[in-house]
Order: C-alpha cells, then structure tokens, then sequence
C-alpha cells in the first residue's frame, strides 16, 4: 500500500472520506478457513502469475506432506481452540499429489484441529492429471468439492493458454469428477487470444450442458511477471470482452444459476463456502510454499506469507516458514474490507463491516455516502450491496475506500 499522506479536514476523515480509525476491537472472531497450496504443475501456464513452479524432477510428495504437517503445528497457538470449517488444496497443481498423500494431510488436520464435521474440503485438479483411482482416492480421502481447471472446450485456445490438457481430456475429466464427488466446479476463462463471442458461448454452453453445481467463468487478465506479460497475445478489445462478459452472465442466468460474485455462479446450495469466507472478510490460516494467512486478534489483524521456494520452505517449516508477517494498519482496514466484499453480488450486512474490521461504520460513512450519490452502490439500513455500474466499474468504486486517495 502506498504511504502517501493522508490529508484530513477537522473531523478527522480523509480526503477519500474514509475516516482514520482508531483501531480494530472485536467481540468475537470471524469463522476459520485453511488453504494449503500446492506449488507444482507439469508446465507453468503463460497467463499464471501465482506460486507455481514446472516440475523438472521427481515430487518430493513424503518431504512436502512432513513439511505441510509441521508448518500446521508452528500455526496452532494463534488459532488454538478455533475451529476450522472449510478447506482448500490449491496451486500450482494438486491433483499431482496421490490420493494417499491427501489423506495424510487431511489425519494430520483432524487430529490438530476441530474440524467441523461438514467442512467443505475442496481439491483443485487439472483435466491432464487425474483419472478414476484419483477421483475415488481423493473422494475416500474426505475431498467432497472437486474444482476443475478446464478453462476452454477449444483446442486451440487451450493450446494457445499452454494447457497440458486437450478438450476431450476435459470433457472426460468432468464425466468421471461426477461421478465421484456431489460438488464439482467447472473454472472457464473468456476474452481468449483470438477468442470471438461465439467461441465464448460454446465454451459455456458445453460447461453448462454438464449440469455442474458450480461454474466459474474468468475474464483472462495479463498479470505482470508472465509470458503474457512479456509477449502479449492478440486479445479481444475491451468492448468485445464486456459483450462476452454480458452474454455469459445472462447465459448462465438462463440456466439457472446464481450470479452470486463477481465471476462465480451456482447452483442454489452450492455456493463456494470457502471463496465466501473470503469476501465477508473471514479469517484463514495458509500452509504450503507461499501462501497467505490472515487472523484475527482480540484488537488487531495479522497477515502472514510463508516462504515461496518450495526447497527452502521445506527447509525451514519445522522451525516456521513465515516470511512476512505484519499487522493490518486500522486505516487500510476499510479498503481490505471492502476489497473482498463488494465482490457479493447480493452484498453484505452493514453490521458485518463492524464485526469484521472492528471499526465502526462510521469510518466509511462519507465514502458510502459519496459511491451512493454516484450509483456506485445500493443500500438501505441492513444492507450494502454494489449497484450494476458497481459491479461494472468495481475498481472505480473500491478505489473510494483507499485512504491516500485524493491525497
């Protein structure tokens, strides 16, 4: 975050209208989450800009598990007695790691924690990496939510995003995950090199004809430090990516499903507890090379990384693999806040910006005063949700909740 100045007028609010607080105070804790990342793949992707590294050699699956086991035990005082209700293997590729390593994870888990006894458990798996005994194993495991990255049924956008998949691999990768699991996402990204809106609406057309219970459809965006990055491929304009965009939510609308965030929709009850718990601003502990945490304190909250490399992530997890840890400053506390939640479509309980950052609504008060005047954002006395040019310009919006801004 930037320290430019923040510029105040009498009362104490920034030129954003975001008032300075004071400091987060909490009656209680929000719910508990915890990711453990995966940081392989058979090749990394050119758009991918998360931890993810190419496998050049054999997995080091026992060593990384002992490494996941004792970076779970150096986390357990800052979460002891809480319990955990959701959990998510992501990567990087999961789906590399055998059914019995998983399961290994997930004794290790019960046995540390309370784990509730519905958590969802939800396993990222790429088509060119699994098949029935993987489905069964995992499924045996305790995975009850099977997220699967097929993101086209065109081979040769598939080709050209550097998947190791093919669509036939997809759309069998599909048939067998439901067999096995009563909750299956299917990830589909638009605005593909060369990509036209009729190619869009097969991709999600054949996705939806699968029935899943849940449907992500991702707007392709070039992160910096990719391939994509560097050699930028030719790409829709962005007129052409907001039709794609209008088509597919109405397509899906068609079909049922709700569009409950910004780019995830479900079938009713199948909405992604994890991923929610993120927008309403939950807590979450993270395991594994480079991931995240964020937890709550009686009077403070603290984000966390863990080391990225996975050979000197192993290395030091038995004696804490924490790179960074720092407190989240009170005054970046709306912004975080709103960062997550004005993804909900449906919006939020006002009463949840209290109970989550611990400041009072009054610190965002001006600012929600100001995105209402400009159809920003909807809201009566229970609820905030964004307005659809909210949704259509969301970082115009959240960037109101920034406390250099105007500064």
């Amino acid at each position: 975050m930037p320290s430019a100045p923040i510029v105040l007028d009498a009362g104490g609010v920034a030129a954003s209208g975001v008032r300075t607080p004071r400091g987060p105070r909490f009656a209680s804790l929000p719910p508990l989450s915890l990711y453990i990342h995966i940081p392989w793949c058979v090749r990394k992707c050119p758009y991918c800009d998360f931890n993810s590294h190419e496998l050049r050699a054999a997995l080091p699956e026992r060593e990384y598990v002992d490494a996941l086991i004792a970076d779970l035990e150096q986390l357990l005082p800052r979460i002891w007695g809480r319990g955990v209700y959701t959990i998510f293997f992501g990567g990087g590729t999961p789906s590399l790691f055998s059914p019995r390593a998983l399961d290994t994870v997930l004794q290790a888990v019960r046995a540390r924690v309370r784990l509730d006894a519905a958590a969802e458990i939800t396993l990222e798996a790429n088509p060119g990496t699994v098949d029935t005994a993987h489905f069964e194993g995992y499924r045996a495991a305790g995975v009850n939510r099977l997220s699967i990255g097929v993101q086209s049924f065109d081979d040769a956008k598939l080709n050209a995003l550097g998947r190791i998949h093919g669509a036939a691999q997809a759309r069998r990768a599909i048939e067998l995950a439901q067999r096995h699991f009563p909750n299956v996402n299917v990830d589909i990204m638009y605005a593909l090199p060369d990509q036209t809106l009729a190619n869009a609406l097969v991709d999600i057309e054949t996705a939806i004809a699968f029935g899943p219970a849940h449907i992500s459809a991702y707007h392709l965006t070039i992160e910096p430090n990719t391939l994509f990055h560097r050699t930028p491929p030719p790409l829709p304009d962005g007129d052409a990516a907001a039709e794609m965009q209008d088509a597919i939510e109405a397509c899906l609308g068609e079909a049922g499903y709700e569009h409950y965030e910004t780019s995830a929709f479900a079938r009713a009850g199948f909405r992604c507890a994890h991923n929610l718990n993120y927008w309403r601003f939950g807590d979450y502990v993270g395991i594994g090379a480079g991931a995240h945490g964020k937890i709550s304190f009686p009077d403070r909250i603290v984000r966390e990384v863990k080391y990225k490399n996975p050979r000197q992530y192993m290395a030091r997890a038995a004696q804490g693999a924490i790179r960074e840890a720092h407190e989240v400053s009170a005054r970046d506390l709306p912004f975080e806040f709103m960062l997550n939640a004005l993804r909900l479509t449906e919006g939020i309980a006002l009463q949840l910006y209290e109970e989550r950052t611990g400041l009072p609504l009054t610190s965002v008060l001006a600012a929600l005063d100001a995105a209402e005047r400009d159809g920003l954002i909807e809201r009566d006395h229970r609820l905030l949700r964004p307005s659809a040019r909210g949704r259509r310009f969301l970082n115009d919006l959240l960037q109101r909740f920034l406390p250099q801004s105007g500064a």
